[in-house]
């Protein structure tokens, strides 16, 4: 007996039950996620890195239209968003498009216009994914990443003028902060004959989707350049022969009367609250004002260069 106690020694008493654990355990668990969202396979690697490039996770919590600057590309985020951009020909790499989105007309209209256009890749990612890429924000499933814009330097919209054997007819900004702004001005500038439109570096917009739909086209025109210190580079243009004409509400002449407006001549738009700079306004060869018999206290920058740009190509016909 004791022989057979010992044989049975290494072997496991009586067990209780698995309370259903074993047969839980071999049932389904739903279906298989996609190639993407599983971590580790090549998919889900590739998914990662373009999420990465685009600048998803990690980085700051993006606005609707995101990023601002050289070497910064932002994210349309939004069915209507995108849709309206892409209808603008507003500048794009890349669509992302939710896997198993709801197929409305929005969307339908996005893939089309990004196909017909050519050049866009299309890029099908899981909804976590499109969540870490755009920090949160409502992309219904559509997010459209748009290339950084490649600014100009402010010597070239003068060298650009001359040849073409013209005069240069420069706007340069000043505290102007609202990308729609920005894109009226361009707007402005491309149809009354400017060549290009100056904007500094810091504190002011830059050539974001927003200022490429209100420019509606003339960005791909009218260059922009990026100054790091717009009265260093006004002085400059002084140098070079332009005339700098700064636009303010108690300046000593109207728009009207200024001869300087038909030669070479940069003129300086400040921002809508504050108007211009201190040195700015130092710098400026003249100081003109537009008249408004209506009593309206000020224009917006996009109104106010329209007006000042359409007397200065009066002025050249």
């Amino acid at each position: 007996m004791a022989a057979n106690n010992r044989r049975m020694s290494g072997k496991k008493g009586a067990q209780v039950g698995s309370g259903g654990n074993r047969r839980r355990g071999l049932e389904g668990k739903g279906p298989t996620p996609p190639a993407e969202a599983r971590k580790g396979h090549k998919k889900n690697r590739i998914a990662n890195a373009a999420a990465k490039k685009a600048g998803g996770p990690g980085g700051r919590r993006p606005s609707p239209v995101k990023g601002r600057g050289k070497g910064t590309s932002e994210m349309v985020v939004g069915r209507n968003s995108v849709v309206e951009a892409l209808r603008e020909g507003v500048p794009a790499s890349m669509l992302y498009v939710q896997q198993f989105i709801d197929n409305d007309e929005r969307v339908r209209e996005a893939l089309q216009l990004a196909g017909e256009r050519g050049g866009i890749h299309l890029m099908e990612a899981p909804r976590p994914e499109l969540d870490r890429m755009t920090n949160g924000l409502n992309h219904q499933g559509l997010v459209l990443q748009v290339p950084p814009y490649e600014y100009a330097h402010p010597e070239e919209l003068a060298a650009a003028a001359y040849d073409q054997g013209e005069d240069p007819l420069i706007v340069a900004l000043d505290g102007v902060t609202d990308p729609r702004n920005l894109g009226a001005v361009v707007r402005s500038a491309s149809a009354f004959g400017g060549h290009g439109v100056v904007v500094p570096e810091r504190r002011a917009a830059g050539m974001t989707a927003g200022a490429w739909k209100t420019a509606a086209g003339a960005a791909a025109r009218t260059p922009v350049a990026r100054a790091t210190n717009l009265t260093r580079v006004l002085e400059a243009y002084k140098k070079a022969g332009l005339a700098i004409v700064g636009l303010a509400a108690d300046g000593d002449h109207e728009v009207g009367d200024l001869k300087a407006l038909s030669g070479p001549v940069v003129i300086v738009i400040g921002s809508e609250g504050k108007g211009l700079s201190r040195l700015v306004g130092e710098t400026c060869d003249y100081r003109v004002r537009i008249p408004m018999p209506g009593g309206t206290e000020s224009l917006n920058a996009g109104v106010a260069a329209g007006v000042v740009l359409y007397e200065a190509s009066r002025r050249r016909r």
